[in-house]
């Protein structure tokens, strides 16, 4: 079995990835400076010309790109390339403000398909694999991405989108479906209703799945394993930079692969944008160094993470972050407290529950409140009002014991809360902070 997709690359030795990533770097600059107006003004602002960077060294010298820059520039401000060149676009699914809309030349999918192809080799997949993607197509860049890399694998694509599971199981028996892409909150629901359809995971053939677009926790990754009978591998991308595929794991699950060829990473402070040592939790910054009609340089993508060079037992020796450990501006300040979702869930999968939560945060009477409603399962659900209220004071106390305040839970009967079958929403902020 072919352990990787492009062992020359996937294994360099260090100083062979600097030279690289140098001479990619040196040349983008000159490219963006030339043909991105509005990136060339932040150098001239900062006082930074192409000349200014020979090397990886001196990629600090740039000026950030940011999500508000890429809203200021829509649709086309940022665009390096004539759209004559360009054969597609993509676009985030953005929630506040207007789209990102990130443009593509040939050769931008090409290595777009290429870093998915590393990714689905990592988790096992060979020529030999039916590979079932139900990412969203369309728009969102999981779909379009996973499909492209299976195809240069070689898998038998099934391009199934999201939604309509009780088909998916059904195509997923029919045709032995081997390895599986999707958002962890979509595997999960698999799962469950592969669970109620009366199978076991010894009636698939399920071996593998790539799950990324959405934070999930160790207990979530056990969770699915166990439901699904498989080895679940993270993937890390983002529209801005191409869609999944930045990152990838492998077998040994210890953090993800950063395709360093493509993207040079830096973790910086939050709040000043000074550079941080290599082990310290910090935001992820990304330099696209190949793309050629949407390359962004030094662009802020609010995940925060740890990136560690420590030697990997699978061989390669590109560079790793962690998962991401929640984002700069997903972080809740509730009563002076810093919280992020995935602290909850993991008490939560601690304790049994499962992860089909809904946090709900509001302010009254100049006091925050935070309300969590979670899901039983059919062996939880109970009609005695005081088991019900008993496992509620229980839960509370031990998201108290993680989190340093007091919530109010809710539980709730199974299947209650809504399913998500792309992006699940998990937080519901009500506190009009800016008024």
């Amino acid at each position: 079995m072919a352990k990787y997709w492009n062992a020359d690359i996937e294994c360099m030795s260090r100083e062979d990835m600097k030279k690289l990533q140098s001479e990619r770097l040196v040349k983008q600059v000159k490219h963006v400076y030339e043909n991105v107006p509005y990136y060339r003004n932040l150098m001239d602002e900062k006082g930074v010309t192409p000349d200014d960077i020979q090397s990886v060294d001196d990629l600090h010298k740039l000026p950030f790109l940011s999500k508000a820059d890429l809203r200021d520039a829509y649709p086309y401000g940022l665009l390096a390339k004539p759209l004559s060149d360009c054969v597609r676009i993509q676009s985030t699914s953005g929630t506040t403000g207007r789209r990102v809309v990130a443009f593509y030349t040939q050769h931008d999918i090409d290595l777009w398909e290429d870093c998915c192809a590393r990714a689905i080799t990592a988790a096992g997949g060979t020529n030999e694999d039916v590979c079932q993607v139900c990412y969203g197509y369309g728009l969102f860049t999981g779909g379009p991405g996973l499909n492209g890399g299976s195809h240069k694998v070689g898998c038998l694509t099934l391009p199934m989108s999201s939604g309509n599971t009780e088909r998916q199981i059904q195509f997923m028996r029919d045709l032995g479906s081997t390895i599986l892409c999707c958002t962890p909150s979509y595997a999960a629901y698999i799962g469950e209703t592969l669970h109620d359809m009366g199978f076991t995971p010894d009636d698939i053939k399920l071996k593998a799945g790539i799950f990324g677009a959405e934070p999930w926790t160790e207990e979530m990754r056990r969770s699915i394993e166990k439901s699904l009978g498989i080895k679940a591998y993270d993937i890390y991308g983002l529209t801005e930079t191409s869609g999944p595929g930045v990152s990838f794991e492998c077998e040994e699950q210890t953090g993800m692969h950063i395709n360093e060829d493509h993207f040079i990473p830096e973790i910086i402070d939050p709040d000043t944008g000074e550079v941080l040592p290599d082990g310290t939790v910090g935001e992820l910054v990304f330099t696209s160094i190949t793309k050629e009609a949407f390359p962004l340089l030094r662009y802020r993508t609010r995940d925060l993470c740890v990136l560690s060079r420590k030697k990997c037992s699978c061989g390669r020796t590109l560079i790793k972050m962690t998962k991401p450990m929640g984002r700069s501006d997903d972080m809740m300040i509730i009563r002076g407290v810093n919280v992020f979702p995935s602290q909850i869930e993991t008490v939560l999968i601690e304790q049994g529950y499962s992860p089909n939560y809904l946090i709900e945060v509001d302010r009254v009477n100049n006091s925050d409140t935070l309300d969590i409603s979670v899901e039983m399962s059919a062996e939880q659900f109970s009609d005695k009002m005081k088991d019900i209220q008993d496992k509620e004071k229980q839960l509370a106390g031990a998201i108290k014991t993680m989190l340093g305040i007091s919530p109010k839970v809710h539980l709730v009967s199974p299947k209650s809360i809504t399913r998500s079958e792309g992006k699940a929403v998990r937080v519901i902020d009500k506190r009009k902070l800016h008024d």
